[in-house]
């Protein structure tokens, strides 16, 4: 069973515009209750038992609003992100925290049908691999990571950002993963981007790259990254 999450929560909503201003997007509401309580009742559900939050900006809304995860069901404990250099660099500050056992890792503002936790890291203990990917099918995943994949579900390449129009896969990464403690390794060496960042799908391509045992999951039922207000409208639809 998958008992530690992690989850990042240091980014700002820059295209929800008054919505985030004042307010982490992890904390928007959807059908009573915040993004981020309907991510961890998802992962309490499926069996995980401490969950580390990565915050940034307005982290200590987040911190006041989740407090210690007990009410929730769970043990929350933070780390704090003070510089936006990436996502694995996020991971690595909550590495302290999470032992010598493979973990979910997911975005504080990533929206699942609850259940898909229980599939993903049921599919993880039915057939464990480095990494399990939740990706969702769209029709050119020219915004986000390309993920390609052959039988049986293994990854065999993965693409940040395709050029629009270029891509051969219709999978795009779903940011809520299930990876091995190798990943951690994979985040240490990684060497920044052309913006100074250091970007956890960089290490995952490398590990693929590498021959280990990447698989990939389709996210059944609603999923959304909550971008737009337009993303929270239909949320709230589809929760009630």
């Amino acid at each position: 069973m998958i008992r530690a999450a992690v989850l990042l929560a240091a980014g700002r909503g820059t295209r929800m515009g008054a919505l985030t201003a004042k307010r982490p997007k992890p904390l928007l509401e959807v059908a009573g209750r915040p993004l981020l309580e309907h991510i961890l009742g998802g992962l309490v559900a499926a069996g995980v038992e401490r969950v580390v939050i990565v915050v940034g900006y307005l982290g200590e809304q987040i911190e006041a609003r989740i407090g210690d995860g007990s009410r929730l069901g769970c043990r929350v404990t933070y780390r704090r992100q003070e510089t936006a250099d990436g996502t694995a660099r996020a991971l690595l500050l909550a590495a302290p925290e999470l032992g010598p056992m493979p973990f979910v890792l997911g975005w504080g503002d990533i929206l699942v049908a609850p259940r898909f936790y229980g599939e993903l890291t049921a599919a993880f203990t039915a057939e464990p691999c480095d990494a399990l990917l939740a990706v969702n099918e769209v029709d050119d995943p020219w915004q986000g990571a390309a993920v390609y994949v052959e039988n049986r579900w293994r990854v065999t390449r993965i693409e940040e950002k395709p050029p629009r129009g270029r891509s051969t896969t219709r999978w795009n990464n779903a940011g809520i993963h299930v990876l091995a403690p190798i990943i951690l390794d994979y985040a240490r060496r990684l060497e920044p981007s052309a913006r100074g960042e250091y970007e956890l799908p960089q290490a995952i391509a490398q590990m693929v790259e590498d021959g280990r045992a990447v698989r990939a999951l389709p996210v059944r039922g609603y999923w959304s990254d909550i971008g737009t207000p337009a993303d929270l409208e239909r949320a709230e639809r589809a929760f009630r």
